[in-house]
């Protein structure tokens, strides 16, 4: 199962970011776990400066933008 986390405080790209990236794990027909993280410190410690920022199976994949789904897709395989 992955794990995917979308770091963000909860902005209109970080809404954008989880319906992506629910998008492209249900087309995969991958079992997926997704947490919304907004607390800003466990932001911080993913390294991250600007959001949104998705995190797959604990690594920083994306940050400061939305990819498209087809580009979240590669992410996840």
């Amino acid at each position: 199962m992955k794990k995917i986390q979308i770091l963000g405080t909860g902005c209109a790209k970080c809404n954008n970011l989880r319906e992506t990236a629910e998008k492209a794990a249900q087309e995969l027909g991958l079992p997926y776990e997704l947490e919304k993280v907004t607390d800003l410190p466990k932001i911080m410690s993913f390294g991250v400066m600007s959001t949104p920022a998705l995190v797959v199976d604990g690594v920083v994949k994306v940050s400061g933008k939305v990819p498209s789904v087809e580009d979240v897709k590669k992410l996840l395989a």
